[in-house]
């Protein structure tokens, strides 16, 4: 067969004074070396994606991390100008791809951001700026370090037993990570299952209960070091698998 595709859906970026559809390389070098797959960038649309045709033509769905945030009026909160920065593209196209993709059973894996809108597409709710609530660590990405150093491994989640990404990566039990954001899910979806959490209770990873393949979101960033951390690369090569396995389903 050939080399399995996935769909990464874009960013909407301002560069130049024109708007780009954009995806970081991280999450296509993960794809590409990790789980073993080719990547379609899918354009971030207000009106004009045609979901179902989009995932007639790939066996995977990957929902990337992004510097915006879900727009708080699609899980019933207002907006406050703190909350940005927005992406209503985004949000038109992840919500409903995510949503159709577990109905017709396409693995998806769903991070950083992308476990919020996976949990909001279902839904659940999110609450921002974390950090100022009553003993919950700081978890935002630090400001005076280089790339590397930010998205370094150095914060532990505990895995719980028996679940899905505990088989995946042959362990329970607390393991480190590298997780770097602002919000995080409040009241989680009815279909979803948490599966990690800080030390804190910060909800740190969920899979979908019900799905018929692999179908797992995180809160943290597998993909930056997905060749060399271990655990990340589990992440990966699980979705590849399942990934490999819609697509002899297909065939």
């Amino acid at each position: 067969m050939p080399r399995p595709v996935i769909a990464i859906p874009a960013d909407i970026r301002e560069f130049d004074g024109t708007t780009w559809h954009a995806a970081q390389t991280q999450y296509i070098n993960a794809a590409l070396k990790a789980a073993d797959v080719m990547a379609f960038i899918i354009p971030a649309l207000v009106e004009g994606n045609d979901i179902d045709e989009i995932l007639d033509r790939v066996d995977g769905v990957l929902v990337s991390g992004s510097a915006t945030n879900v727009h708080p009026s699609l899980y019933g909160m207002e907006a406050k100008e703190s909350d940005g920065p927005f992406d209503p593209a985004r949000d038109a196209t992840t919500l409903p791809l995510i949503r159709r993709a577990l109905e017709r059973g396409i693995p998806m894996f769903a991070i950083c951001r992308g476990i919020q809108e996976l949990n909001v597409a279902l839904g659940g709710t999110l609450a921002s700026e974390i950090q100022e609530q009553p003993g919950v660590w700081d978890h935002r990405k630090p400001t005076d370090v280089d790339r590397h150093e930010a998205y370094a491994i150095r914060q532990p989640v505990i895995i719980r037993g028996g679940s899905c990404i505990a088989q995946h990566l042959g362990l329970a039990g607390e393991i480190q990570i590298n997780s770097l954001h602002r919000q995080a899910i409040a009241e989680t979806a009815p279909r979803l299952q948490v599966e990690a959490t800080a030390q804190d209770g910060t909800i740190e990873a969920v899979s979908v209960i019900d799905a018929k393949g692999f179908a797992v979101g995180v809160q943290w960033h597998p993909e930056y070091w997905a060749e060399t951390d271990a655990p990340s690369r589990a992440l990966f090569e699980a979705f590849g698998k399942s990934i490999r396995e819609y697509q002899a389903s297909k065939a």
